[in-house]
């Protein structure tokens, strides 16, 4: 994403060349859609309390989101960023940005990349629903209702149409779309909230009503960037959930196999059906990011035994605040006209090393100031607010024990 985002800058001869093949940024994010879906359920699962999932997301997630959002601020009234029109619907910006959802809620994208983000809340509220109700080891059932979803309905599905019509003067009249994020926030907030009180029929109520509110905003209100992403990621990060029960024993792994490659086929025909008119390169960049990004988690299963390099171990901490802060500094480096220049080769690329070693000093801040201490706060919360486990019956000494 670093590259895909820095090229537009610097070394743009490079983009053009490569870019007729592949396109970096949406592999990128598929290759991450993946391994979420691989790691996240895990997680789930070995708390095996949602409560404690949703506290373990929110102080992982929301303390350098909110910094990141406070410094595209800053940056913006200093002439040195960008707010993508933020600052004229405040209101509705700072709703869409309460729960994450800011994609599938017309809101802005601040940083412009946290549209990623909107996508990744939604697998956390299916996980939590389906989780509840002890339906989360179907993944790839799941898996491959959301690829087919996605190529039978990507061609009829619509971007923002709950949006389009609270500005086109529903019952909410001028303030509709305010109304609109209102309302969904409300609903997805205490879905949440009655879902960590693990209190059996509540949490199962609260958990699902969340998911189904999420579901149907991806399907009527998504603004970015295809009618057929939410499908598409959904079934990409259910297959890295199969994939890791595969590895756990639940699945066979022939069975994993065949389904992989069926979300595999039905993404990439999803894409080139409703996307045939973007034009041939983009159909390349679309069957090489997805086919490279699954070539790229398999490696990445392959090798996972090995020991990995303490630089890249590193790399993988201060990764969220990679992806969050480096947005700021292209933009910052984009509005002080002395460096956004016509640079010799050379040059640029001295100056895209420069600036990755900024964004890594730069996230490693976040890291070790923000991420790193709230973590730990955050395991402290769980802990305090654990939810009351049933004591385990203990035989008396006299009683006869189970034959083994």
């Amino acid at each position: 994403m670093v590259f895909d985002h820095g090229t537009t800058l610097l070394l743009q001869p490079a983009r053009d060349f490569l870019y007729q093949v592949l396109n970096f940024g949406q592999y990128g994010v598929f290759v991450f859609f993946l391994v979420s879906g691989y790691i996240i359920p895990a997680s789930l699962e070995r708390k095996g309390s949602v409560r404690s999932f949703w506290i373990s997301r929110a102080f992982r997630l929301y303390p350098m989101y909110l910094v990141a959002i406070a410094l595209s601020a800053l940056a913006y009234y200093t002439g040195f960023g960008k707010i993508y029109g933020a600052e004229n619907h405040p209101l509705q910006s700072l709703a869409s940005w309460a729960l994450m959802l800011p994609n599938l809620l017309t809101g802005v994208n601040v940083p412009n990349v946290t549209w990623t983000l909107s996508y990744e809340m939604v697998f956390y509220l299916l996980l939590a629903a389906l989780f509840s109700w002890n339906a989360h080891r179907r993944s790839g059932t799941y898996a491959l209702t959301s690829a087919t979803g996605a190529l039978v309905l990507g061609a009829v599905l619509p971007m923002g149409a709950l949006a389009s019509w609270a500005w086109a003067g529903g019952r909410f009249g001028g303030h509709g779309q305010l109304a609109l994020i209102g309302v969904a926030d409300v609903i997805i907030g205490a879905g949440i909230i009655l879902a960590a009180t693990e209190r059996g029929r509540l949490t199962r109520i609260g958990a699902t009503v969340a998911a189904v509110a999420a579901l149907i905003l991806m399907l009527f209100n998504q603004s970015y960037p295809y009618p057929w992403s939410g499908g598409t990621i959904l079934a990409l990060m259910f297959t890295g959930t199969l994939i890791y029960r595969a590895e756990q024993g639940q699945v066979r792994k022939r069975t994993a196999a065949a389904v992989s490659a069926a979300v595999l086929a039905l993404t990439l025909a999803a894409g080139l059906a409703d996307g045939w008119s973007y034009g041939g390169q983009w159909r390349w960049q679309w069957v090489s990011s997805l086919v490279l990004a699954g070539v790229t988690f398999g490696l990445g299963l392959a090798v996972r035994r090995f020991r990995i390099p303490r630089a890249l171990a590193w790399l993988g901490l201060v990764s969220y605040s990679v992806y969050l802060l480096h947005p700021l500094v292209f933009d910052a480096y984009r509005d002080i006209p002395v460096l956004h220049q016509t640079h010799p080769l050379g040059i640029q690329i001295l100056l895209g090393v420069g600036l990755v070693l900024l964004i890594l000093a730069a996230s490693a801040a976040g890291y070790y100031g923000v991420e790193k201490p709230m973590q730990k706060l955050g395991r402290k919360t769980s802990k305090r607010l654990a939810a009351p486990r049933e004591p385990v019956a203990v035989p008396a000494k006299d009683s006869p024990q189970p034959q083994t």
